[in-house]
C-alpha cells in the first residue's frame, strides 16, 4: 500500500501530548490500541494526563497500576477494559446522556487539548458522517493492527436466550429496532426470524444483525426517517461484522445526535 507522505512515527506524533492535558480517545471498535500502546512508553515524561472516552475496547495498557501517576482514566461508560481500574480507584466515572457527550466539549465545559482517534485508510470506509479529510489531522500514525472484537452472540446462556424470545414476542412487523451492547439484544436478534419488514435506526450494531440483512427480515422499507438504510452510531462485533458494513450503502453511520433525536 502506497502510504501519504504525512504519516510520522508514533513517538514523534504523541509528542503533541503534554503533563496536564485533557485527552479525548477514540473507542468502540476504533479504539486506538496501537497509540496508546506507544503512549504508554511516554509515562516517565508525563503527569497527570487526562484520558477521557466513551466505550474502549481490547488491552489499552495504560489503566494499568504502574502508569497511575501518569495517566488518569475519566471515562464517560465503564467498558471491560477499563472496569477493574474503576473499582479499584485508579479512575472516574462520569454517569451522562450519551447524547449530551458532545455538548460537554464544544461549549467548553470539558475542553479538550488533544484527540486521539483511529480511521480507516483514506478512500476506504463506512458511509454517513464519519468522513474527515486528512488535511484535518495535525499528525497521523500508520498501523495494520486488527480491531478488537467481540461476539456476544457466542456468550448468550438459555437464560437471556428465553428474554430474547419474551422480547420478540412484543415486536411487530414494521417495526423500528434501537438495540443496545452486550448479548440480550443479540439474543433478541436471533428471535426474531420470522418477523417481517423491520427497520433499524440505533445506537450500535452487531453480527446479530447481519442474518436478519441476509434473509430480508430487516430491509427498512416501513422506515419515515431514512428508508431503506439501517441509521447507526457505531458498530461492536468481529470481522464478519466490519467486513459486512465495509463500504454498504445500507448502512449509514451518523452522528450521535441525530442517532438519539
Amino acid at each position: 500500500m502506497l502510504l501519504p507522505t504525512r504519516y510520522i512515527d508514533a513517538q514523534e506524533a504523541l509528542k503533541v501530548i503534554e503533563s496536564g492535558n485533557r485527552v479525548f480517545v477514540h473507542g468502540s471498535a476504533q479504539t486506538p490500541v496501537f497509540l496508546l500502546h506507544e503512549l504508554a512508553k511516554q509515562k516517565d515524561r508525563l503527569k497527570k494526563v487526562e484520558l477521557v472516552f466513551i466505550t474502549v475496547s481490547g488491552d489499552i495498557e495504560i489503566d494499568k497500576p504502574e502508569y497511575e501517576e501518569s495517566f488518569h482514566i475519566n471515562c464517560m461508560f465503564v467498558s471491560e477494559s477499563v472496569r477493574k481500574a474503576i473499582n479499584e480507584g485508579r479512575g472516574d466515572f462520569v454517569p451522562v446522556f450519551l447524547s449530551d457527550i458532545p455538548d460537554l466539549f464544544k461549549s467548553g465545559t470539558m475542553p479538550i487539548d488533544v484527540a486521539l482517534v483511529q480511521v480507516s485508510p483514506p478512500d476506504s470506509r463506512t458511509h454517513g458522517d464519519g468522513m474527515i479529510h486528512m488535511s484535518k489531522f495535525d499528525a497521523m500514525v500508520y498501523c495494520e493492527d486488527p480491531l478488537p472484537e467481540v461476539d456476544y452472540g457466542q456468550k448468550a446462556t438459555e437464560t437471556e436466550m428465553r428474554i430474547g424470545q419474551i422480547i420478540a414476542g412484543m415486536i411487530d412487523d414494521g417495526s423500528t429496532l434501537q438495540m443496545g451492547i452486550g448479548t440480550i439484544p443479540d439474543s433478541v436478534l436471533k428471535c426474531l426470524t420470522n418477523h417481517k419488514n423491520l427497520g433499524v435506526h440505533t445506537e450500535m450494531v452487531s453480527d446479530g444483525i447481519i442474518p436478519l440483512f441476509e434473509s430480508d427480515v430487516v430491509n427498512n422499507s416501513k422506515k419515515r426517517i431514512h428508508p431503506n438504510k439501517t441509521v447507526t452510531g457505531f458498530a461492536v462485533g468481529t470481522r464478519k461484522l466490519y467486513d459486512y458494513v465495509h463500504d454498504n450503502p445500507g448502512f449509514a453511520f451518523l452522528d450521535i445526535d441525530y442517532v438519539n433525536d
